[in-house]
């Protein structure tokens, strides 16, 4: 099965961001990838100008939700690193007819959403031992701070308009709509807790399984 690839733009993101802009990424991935009587829901981000598109679906909030938990958590023990995040889309065929009745997952398509975590200058007192007086840095940090909130906006504007490209441009590796469902099967994979990159880390379990398992 032909599986379709996209590597979406890098973005350089706070601790404090992390939660709202994987929200509106992986969600605005699998309302474009929906099926069936989905539920529109419009969510409007608080920390930048964007609005974005829920499913509906209670069960794929929660697991998008618990992935973002755990990405947080090895960003956190992990800090200042570059990390990718993996929405995979799959069908699952019988592996061997057998008694057995193993599954397999067949993936058609995969979304890398790309993060840098920083941790930026706060903000100083303008207070200093030396006889001259310093300029208070708070007025410049804050200037500074809100020069890349907007930049991270722009950049974060730039990924949704890559996805809907995708989504419009690549048709054809799509599998059949099954009516019953809501939306296509999906797994997130996030970095392990090893120090390996998360690129390696993945494919040292594709050569191990055959496709890149879901974290539980």
């Amino acid at each position: 099965m032909n599986c379709e690839v996209c590597q979406l733009k890098e973005l350089e993101v706070e601790h404090f961001e992390i939660r709202e802009v994987l929200r509106c990424i992986l969600h605005t991935i699998v309302f474009h990838r929906a099926l069936g009587l989905v539920r529109p829901k419009d969510i409007d981000l608080e920390l930048f100008d964007i609005t974005y598109v829920q499913c509906g679906e209670v069960e794929l909030e929660k697991k998008i939700e618990e992935k973002i938990d755990q990405f947080i958590s090895w960003v956190e023990k992990h800090p200042n690193k570059k990390s990718q995040i993996c929405l995979s889309f799959y069908e699952t065929k019988n592996k061997h007819p057998s008694w057995f009745n193993k599954t397999e997952r067949l993936f058609w398509e995969q979304w890398y959403v790309n993060l840098h975590v920083t941790q930026h200058t706060k903000a100083h007192s303008g207070k200093s031992h030396h006889s001259k007086p310093m300029v208070d840095l708070g007025e410049t940090v804050s200037e500074d701070r809100g020069v890349r909130r907007e930049a991270l906006e722009a950049s974060l504007h730039e990924v949704l308009f890559q996805i809907i490209k995708f989504v419009n441009e690549k048709k054809d590796h799509v599998p059949p709509i099954n009516e019953d469902i809501i939306c296509f099967p999906c797994e997130i994979t996030i970095p392990s807790s090893s120090d390996s990159p998360f690129g390696m880390d993945v494919f040292k379990r594709m050569l191990q399984t055959g496709h890149p398992t879901m974290l539980s």
